[in-house]
């Protein structure tokens, strides 16, 4: 039994689906407890079956996927796991829609598009949207459905503007997790979320759950090594051994889930000022660094005043082994980032704190360099930042995830500070 009661005090029960129940919060208005079953089924509960064990599994996955987008920057109903089999999140009403994204093409998608073979990879990603109606089998609909239903729920309508972050949304979170699962060889071949308009900011957020239900994983890009759901679906008959089969699968996502929260390379930003007048434009390119969760020293070393102690320090970074971005700091005459980029073969950011004086002659200095020198340029100390975790995205999953998400959100913003602006003049 879960030890939950004891600690929470449960309100009425909101809902009861085939695999969870959802209980109001007493103690923590604005809150719910979502309590996981140990019932698999498929194909709309036509089969059905106890597995014992598979509540606290699917709530360790769902609680560590939920972490791991969160942590990114993804906006989510969760709050915390709360116990072995329960989680606490915002309470939501729910968009009744499933949102499917596919990378490959498999299942029902071959069904309903016939001569498209097995295999075939999307990109961009397939977008596909269900109408939540088990009565109907939970039919596709087109985006113009979804509009025209006018759907409201905790008084916000659900118009182009709402369907299009969804629809963007879900991509980006597919995106984060086939490249976290990418760490483990393993390929994301499609997904299915759900989202919810949160009562108490009336914001659109991810909800439900993500958990070994929700997704098709192929261990090595191999469908006869899937690890998901759909092993269930496919048992011929369904015999104790084949549920201990099953369960290990499940008990085999929900392990290697906690791996994709842990970083694999871990890298740093050296940033080299010329002078310990320019540490205010320093520290916003270690702010911006923390942001992304790459740690960042600050350095003062003048090339020009004192070259030898410039190149000691470049070695320094170098012999430890750890990968490393340099940033150079310097105004007028910028030596340190050209005599960087000039002795060692890690990235070299020129990030001049250009003046309103001389700042159009100055900036030539950082601009025109010598053959065989390859530092770039970037003249915001945010965006100097955000240029060095592009780089270290490129092997570390939990920087990437953290640049994807901010992509994302920049882009919701925009839309809806325009929706407002649309209010405002009508």
């Amino acid at each position: 039994m879960s030890t939950v009661n004891t600690q929470l005090k449960l309100g009425q029960k909101l809902n009861e689906g085939k695999t969870k129940q959802i209980f109001e919060l007493a103690d923590e208005p604005g809150h719910v407890l979502v309590q996981s079953k140990d019932q698999i089924t498929a194909g709309n509960a036509a089969r059905k079956d106890q597995m014992e064990g598979k509540a606290a599994i699917a709530n360790r996955t769902t609680s560590c996927v939920f972490k791991l987008l969160q942590e990114a920057g993804i906006k989510t109903a969760f709050v915390r796991q709360q116990s072995e089999k329960a989680f606490v999140a915002a309470h939501c009403e729910m968009i009744p829609i499933e949102w499917v994204c596919r990378r490959v093409a498999t299942g029902s998608f071959l069904k309903r598009n016939p001569g498209v073979k097995e295999g075939y990879r999307f990109s961009p990603l397939k977008m596909e949207m269900f109408f939540k109606d088990d009565a109907n089998n939970d039919p596709q609909w087109s985006e113009e459905q979804l509009l025209e239903t006018k759907l409201s729920l905790a008084g916000l309508t659900i118009g182009r503007c709402e369907v299009d972050i969804m629809n963007r949304s879900t991509v980006a979170i597919f995106e984060i997790l086939e490249r976290a699962w990418a760490t483990q060889n393993c390929t994301l071949v499609d997904m299915k979320i759900e989202f919810g308009v949160n009562v108490s900011t009336k914001e659109i957020v991810l909800a439900d759950v993500i958990d070994n239900d929700s997704w098709r994983l192929w261990p090595a890009g191999d469908r006869s090594q899937q690890k998901d759901k759909q092993v269930y679906r496919d048992l011929k008959e369904v015999t104790p051994e084949a549920m201990q089969m099953v369960k290990r699968n499940f008990e085999w996502v929900s392990e290697s889930v906690k791996r994709l929260l842990e970083p694999l390379a871990s890298g740093r930003v050296v940033v080299l000022m010329g002078s310990i007048s320019d540490l205010a434009h320093c520290e916003k390119i270690r702010k911006a660094c923390g942001s992304y969760g790459i740690p960042c020293d600050l350095r003062v070393t003048s090339a020009h005043k004192g070259p030898d102690e410039t190149l000691r320090i470049k070695a320094e970074y170098e012999g430890d082994g750890v990968p490393t971005v340099f940033v150079a700091v310097a105004g007028r005459s910028n030596g340190l980032g050209p005599v960087m980029s000039g002795n060692t073969v890690y990235p070299v950011i020129n990030c001049p704190p250009i003046t309103p004086d001389w700042g159009a002659q100055d900036i030539w200095s950082s601009l025109r360099m010598p053959s065989g020198l390859g530092c770039s340029t970037v003249l915001s100390p945010e965006a100097a930042a955000q240029f060095a975790a592009q780089i270290f995205g490129l092997s570390d999953h939990l920087v990437w995830s953290k640049l994807r998400a901010s992509m994302l959100n920049t882009w919701v913003s925009l839309k809806q500070a325009d929706k407002k602006l649309q209010a405002c003049s009508l």
